[in-house]
């Protein structure tokens, strides 16, 4: 049986963070306000700890949220003091965090590890210091480079975050972005399509006429390009997609922007029509079976069974079965 990952999240709002990007409000995306208190995140774990099945896993505790090593540095020990002390008792095997490219440092570094965090990710969110610049970020993407490379030379696993459709963007911007992530050796990746957020300057700037995010369907196909380049150069993309947070959900927050509950099944879905498409055509067959890993059987079927539809079109009857023999975007086809 394969091993379930989880993670506890704890999120840290932007208080940590000084700066104020056109298109970040962090207290409406992670729906908190407050700094949480070390006996808080120790609730916090212990609660999901309880929810979690006996049967194998691996199990992170992840501060996401804000900008971690922005937070002073005392609370930065508090915090990862608590993370640590379940990591030393092997009840969780990981501390992973998010923040921003321009504060690490090698004073960052060490307290990191002196706490035993195993993964940094960094919100570089693209490599083209144009559309940085356009978003108000703060940082070149030389900076994005250096701390990188502090992170691998201090051997932690390297996360890179990038977003679809922000100002200045286009098509050629996301695939050298993802291509500059393979070549900084990520371990891991997320990919977010830009969505316009109330109280947010790229609010002002869409209501303006000066900005228009991506609709629904070019968000699907730049993502799935992104993400052929990071899977085929080994980097495990672990989220496509904002978190449905309860505010985007109602439609109270969100203003615009392509925001799709299973946005991430939209995306699979795209990859697995083209990896498919071959076999829409003209059959020689009747019947057409497709097995698959496990993890990927219902992208493979497609978000509203998309995929198993259009091969309906040539066959009489479409199989798609899970085969826990595979691992990855792998399958066999089988005809009748």
């Amino acid at each position: 049986m394969k091993t379930k990952h989880y993670t506890i999240p704890v999120f840290i709002p932007e208080l940590a963070c000084p700066f104020r990007c056109i298109y970040c409000d962090q207290q409406k995306i992670t729906g908190t306000t407050d700094m949480p208190a070390p006996d808080g995140i120790r609730d916090i774990i212990e609660r999901h700890l309880a929810s979690f099945p006996k049967r194998r896993k691996v199990v992170e505790i992840g501060f996401f949220g804000g900008n971690f090593t922005g937070i002073d540095p005392g609370l930065q020990a508090e915090y990862l003091s608590v993370a640590a002390a379940y990591l030393a008792h092997g009840k969780v095997d990981g501390i992973r965090l998010s923040t921003r490219p321009d504060y690490i440092s090698e004073t960052v570094i060490r307290l990191l590890k002196k706490y035993h965090v195993s993964t940094v990710e960094l919100g570089a969110q693209s490599m083209a210091d144009e559309v940085l610049q356009a978003s108000r970020r703060g940082h070149t993407a030389a900076v994005t480079v250096r701390a990188s490379a502090m992170i691998r030379n201090a051997h932690m696993r390297l996360g890179l975050q990038m977003m679809i459709g922000l100002p200045g963007d286009s098509r050629q911007h996301d695939l050298e972005t993802a291509a500059a992530f393979v070549e900084l050796e990520a371990d891991d990746a997320r990919i977010y399509p830009t969505l316009v957020i109330r109280g947010t300057a790229l609010e002002k700037l869409y209501h303006e006429g000066k900005y228009r995010p991506p609709g629904m369907e070019e968000a699907v196909k730049r993502t799935a390009e992104a993400y052929k380049i990071l899977e085929a150069g080994g980097v495990n993309v672990i989220r496509i997609g904002l978190h449905p947070s309860e505010g985007l959900l109602g439609g109270d927050e969100l203003v615009a922007g392509p925001f799709h509950e299973s946005f991430r099944e939209l995306v699979m879905t795209r990859l697995w029509a083209e990896e498919l498409a071959y076999l829409m055509t003209s059959a020689a067959s009747r019947h057409l079976e497709i097995h698959t890993s496990p993890g990927q059987f219902n992208f493979a079927t497609g978000y509203g069974a998309a995929n198993k539809k259009a091969l309906l079109n040539y066959y009489e009857t479409v199989v798609f079965r899970p085969d826990e023999n595979l691992q990855g975007r792998n399958y066999h086809v089988y005809h009748r």
